[in-house]
């Protein structure tokens, strides 16, 4: 099966100011996400979950080793126009509503005008935001952000989604909505990873998972087979003629009082009961100033007429070898492979210059805001 992420001998070490060693995030890590798979990174806090993650956006280079997202460089720009990243925390222009917020990341995605009238109506239903459209995103819950930053994740329809916790903060609706999208994502061939500390989640979801304590991969296989153990209970009853049952039957008739005794048991547990009463209240068109319930899976992310699976290539760590740079080591630090400086030259970044005004807000472009309110 192809692979949608391959990870060879992966290492992250964090420096300090003079050049040496603070933090092993990463150790030897040897991973393979293949392709449509729905796959689980597990871990407790610290293991190295998000620096990972890091690593196949192309936020951060390796120390050693090499990856390849789609068979390409994770800093490859056709890699990142089929990637779509929901992060833990979720930060966006406060004195923006939900469609101009949603409009913004459709025009830097280079979404036609038609595309982001159209995915911008119906992510909002889907996340149950469309009554809230008009709201300034300063203004959400945390929830509510959560569902506004997994829809700006799913606008331009990625072959590759990156949820970190994607469930925290979400209400039980918002939980099952995630849960149902990713799954139908999965069906469409689609390959999701995600993170998430309720492990129940993922195993309603997940196909695969792999394991990290210390930086280092402790174990990784397919839900189902990690699942299985030897020490299972087993039960055993003697084989029962049928005289001998119908002996039992005849005498248990005959001792059966007329009086019957009722037991009664409720069938419905809280997480069914709370769903069917909001979606009872959201029938009734009660206000609310909050989020409702979805309205399904946006149109667009159920049919695969825009999927685009030209990017994966075969072989794609030998090739890597020769175009993927690593960190550069400090020259008091541990000795460590050297890279190519001219690779890193193209890119590099252009410095951000920090205006000293504590307020983010104020920087915004008024040009750009302008086009976002037409």
């Amino acid at each position: 099966m192809e692979a949608a992420v391959v990870g060879e001998k992966l290492s992250k070490v964090f420096k300090d100011f003079w050049g040496r060693n603070k933090v092993k995030a990463l150790s030897n890590v040897d991973m393979a996400i293949p392709k449509g798979a729905i796959f689980g990174l597990l871990g407790p806090n610290g293991a190295g979950k998000s620096t990972l993650i890091k690593l196949i956006l192309g936020h951060l280079y390796p120390t050693t080793g090499r990856l390849a997202v789609f068979g390409k460089p994770p800093r490859d720009v056709a890699v990142k126009q089929h990637m779509g990243y929901l992060p833990e925390r979720s930060f966006f222009y406060k004195h923006l509503t939900a469609a101009e917020i949603l409009k913004y990341f459709g025009m830097i995605l280079n979404l036609s005008r038609e595309q982001i009238a159209s995915r911008t109506e119906q992510l909002l239903e889907m996340v149950g935001l469309e009554a809230a459209r008009d709201r300034m995103a300063g203004e959400f819950s945390h929830g509510m952000g959560r569902r506004l930053g997994l829809a700006q994740a799913l606008l331009n329809d990625p072959d590759l989604l990156i949820l970190d916790e994607p469930t925290a903060g979400l209400d039980p609706i918002g939980c099952r909505e995630v849960k149902d999208l990713i799954i139908t994502l999965g069906k469409r061939g689609k390959t999701v990873l995600l993170t998430s500390h309720l492990l129940s989640d993922v195993e309603d979801v997940c196909d695969e998972i792999m394991l990290l304590y210390g930086g280092q991969v402790q174990t990784h296989g397919k839900v189902g087979e990690l699942l299985r153990d030897s020490n299972r209970l087993r039960l055993e009853f003697p084989v029962v003629s049928d005289q001998t049952l119908e002996s039992a039957r005849a005498a248990l008739a005959a001792e059966i009082s007329p009086d019957a005794i009722v037991v009664d048991s409720p069938i419905e547990n809280l997480e069914s009961f709370f769903l069917k009463m909001v979606a009872q209240r959201d029938r009734q068109q009660h206000d609310t100033a909050g989020a409702r319930m979805g309205r399904g899976v946006a149109a667009y992310l159920r049919d695969d007429q825009y999927a685009d699976h030209s990017l994966v290539d075969t072989g794609v760590l030998d090739t890597l070898s020769r175009e993927q740079p690593t960190e550069s080591p400090s020259s008091n630090a541990s000795p460590e492979p050297q890279i190519d400086a001219a690779a890193l030259t193209d890119l590099t970044e252009p410095e951000v210059v920090d205006s000293g005004d504590d307020d983010d807000d104020d920087n915004i472009d008024t040009n750009l805001l302008g086009d976002l309110t037409k």
